[in-house]
């Protein structure tokens, strides 16, 4: 089994939210929430503001942790033909945005950042973490522990 830990940020103002639109190198596009790979030794924390001035272009301060959500992939439905099950550990925050521009990546797979009225978001191809965001940034559960989202047809990232 592979794993990944990874920060993600959910920035909502103003009824919209912030999506990154990632486009890998195999192709295909969905919508996904700033955020990735914890590096080795790195709090997930840092990685989450160094992940919104990476994929975005803004500057960004963390208001609250918001939950961790756990997910194992199997095989067969993995992105990557071939690989193994797959555990994707995924820290989320509340964050603001308080500067910058938006802007592609350079060099990365996110085209485009955007901020996105809520109620459009259900008519767009999304990774679940979308789903897991708004939804622990709407109910915030004592636990901190967003129950299981369907993907139905969703791509995880």
């Amino acid at each position: 089994m592979s794993f990944r830990l990874a920060a993600y940020a959910v920035c909502i103002e103003g009824g919209r939210v912030l999506l990154a639109r990632h486009v890998p190198p195999t192709g295909g596009t969905n919508w996904t929430l700033p955020g990735g790979r914890v590096e080795h030794a790195e709090d997930p924390f840092d990685a989450v503001v160094r992940e919104v001035a990476e994929e975005t272009g803004c500057e960004a301060v963390v208001e609250r942790l918001l939950g961790v959500d756990s997910r194992v992939v199997p095989a067969a439905e993995r992105a990557v033909p071939g690989g193994p099950e797959h555990q994707n550990v995924g820290v989320f925050y509340l964050v603001r945005v308080t500067g910058g521009r938006l802007r592609p990546e350079p060099n990365g797979e996110i085209a485009e950042s955007v901020w996105t009225p809520l109620p459009d978001v259900a008519r767009l191809r999304r990774s679940s973490l979308v789903d897991i965001g708004i939804a622990l940034a709407e109910s915030l559960p004592p636990t901190g522990h967003v129950a299981p989202v369907p993907v139905g047809g969703l791509i995880q990232h």
